[in-house]
């Protein structure tokens, strides 16, 4: 019965909120906040262990590189990934991925999935699942409600009917009721209600069926958008123009709280949206200060922190309920209480047109990575990885000339109507106007520094000869 379960993996949006780690280029889900793999990752494993069929991902253009990498990580298969040319909420996004799933005709079980939440117990989790399937099977739209272990304001929460029959582990949802103030979330939890987690499990005809009875515009615009759809290697481009008609509204809004089939199963697998960082303080391990520490840090007389060095040492003497995180661009020291107000340092960044809330100062490729070193108004200093077998396209800049020194590894390199060698030790000099390219033929990691030198060093600065290859800018 397993193996009719597509996951469905949502693997959109920037959490802003878990900046400095989280940006807009390399947001949360890619980001291995709970253990040594992504929250990506992690999510791909949790439905290794229900036997499903191998899942569909839902993403965008400026992520779809990353995430074909982390599968080929995790040594796991898909069955496309889709991009969304903007996103339009979570009801279009799932159409889409349902309507994909029905295109050989069949009509599995979606088990739809945020990429960005964390489970601490899989076990937990695929019993909830195989708890779900009959209710599924037979038409419902099951979505799975957590059990609550606080009176939380930050969620929504869902009041449970009958159940759905005598042999289920369903309930009848009665109402998905919005997020409380913190008395009345208290009254929710004495009341049984479950936290609304964004999970569900339902057939793909079941689901359209409802969709196109509640918001046909919806499923009109996506199913347009699907037909006008070509493929690119991994990736599944749908017709931009028809997908941006499509309304922009939640499943929950378009069906779940309109649809008489609406079932809940309770979940209590220590699940968290990591939708800041006291909630990811909630579910890390704690030393006996109860300070939950990632990376190279030490703390003295310290309690209750989350403390994350990405790059050098972080210590702290003597703070308590704080949030020190720090990368290589960037450093935040933030009051538990105030997590919140995070979002509000990156509209800030955002408006200064600034760079740190885009991408981190180390930028990953499919071919590898560029990390920045220093720069000043005439240079730029970049250490660059090419994985094996890998090449960046041929390209021209118009206002700077590079020198590569290599220094882990040999380069081939194109360098106008030359082709050559350049091994450890050895560097080479692009001009100005030079057609270029840099690959890897060996089979360990290349590594070399490039030093830009011109008037102008814009990252616009560049021409595509061809279309082999991704340029690093």
């Amino acid at each position: 019965m397993d193996k009719d379960i597509i996951p469905i993996i949502m693997a959109g949006g920037s959490g802003s909120r878990l900046w400095p780690l989280s940006r807009t280029h390399f947001p949360k889900q890619f980001l291995p906040l709970a253990g040594s793999s992504s929250l990506l990752q992690d999510t791909i494993a949790r439905c290794d262990g229900l036997n499903c069929a191998d899942p569909i991902v839902i993403s965008n253009e400026k992520h779809r590189f990353i995430i074909a990498e982390q599968f080929r990580q995790h040594s796991t298969n898909h069955q496309g990934i889709i991009l969304e040319p903007e996103g339009r909420n979570t009801a279009p996004a799932i159409a889409l991925a349902a309507i994909h799933a029905m295109r050989n005709g069949e009509d599995p079980l979606l088990l739809v999935l945020a990429a960005d939440h964390v489970i601490q117990h899989s076990a937990c989790f695929q019993d909830a699942v195989r708890r779900a399937i009959s209710s599924a099977a037979e038409g419902m739209l099951v979505t799975f409600g957590i059990v609550p272990d606080r009176a939380e304001t930050g969620y929504g929460y869902i009041r449970c009917g009958q159940l759905t029959n005598e042999q289920s582990s369903a309930f009848h949802v009665e109402a998905f009721v919005e997020k409380p103030n913190q008395i009345v979330a208290q009254e929710y939890v004495n009341a049984g209600y479950l936290w609304n987690s964004g999970m569900f499990l339902f057939r793909a005809s079941s689901f359209l069926s409802e969709l196109d009875k509640y918001h046909p515009a919806i499923l009109a615009t996506c199913q347009l958008a699907y037909d006008g759809k070509h493929s690119d290697l991994d990736f599944i481009r749908i017709d931009n123009e028809a997908f941006l008609s499509s309304p922009s509204e939640s499943i929950d809004y378009a069906v779940m709280e309109k649809t008489d089939r609406a079932a809940v199963v309770a979940m209590d697998a220590g699940w968290s949206d990591v939708g800041s960082w006291d909630s990811l303080w909630e579910v890390t391990e704690k030393d006996h200060n109860s300070n939950a520490i990632r990376g190279d840090v030490m703390t003295e007389g310290s309690h209750h922190c989350y403390v994350y060095s990405q790059n050098r040492l972080v210590t702290t003497v003597g703070i308590e309920n704080l949030i020190v995180i720090e990368t290589k661009d960037a450093v935040l020291v933030a009051h538990k209480d105030s997590v919140q107000d995070i979002k509000k340092v990156v509209s800030r960044l955002e408006l200064d047109g600034r760079q740190e809330h885009l991408q981190h100062r180390e930028v990953f490729r499919p071919w590898g990575s560029h990390d920045a070193i220093t720069e000043g108004d005439r240079y730029h200093v970049k250490k660059v990885k090419v994985k094996p077998g890998e090449k960046t396209a041929v390209q021209v800049h118009y206002n700077r000339a590079e020198h590569w020194i290599v220094v882990v590894g040999t380069a081939r390199v194109r360098n106008g109507d030359k082709t050559y060698l350049v091994s450890e030790n050895e560097s080479t000099y692009i001009p100005i106007g030079a057609e270029h390219s840099f690959e890897n033929p060996g089979k360990s990691m290349l590594e070399l520094i490039e030093v830009r030198t011109g008037r102008y060093l814009g990252e616009d600065d560049i021409v595509r000869i061809d279309s082999q290859g991704e340029g690093y800018e």
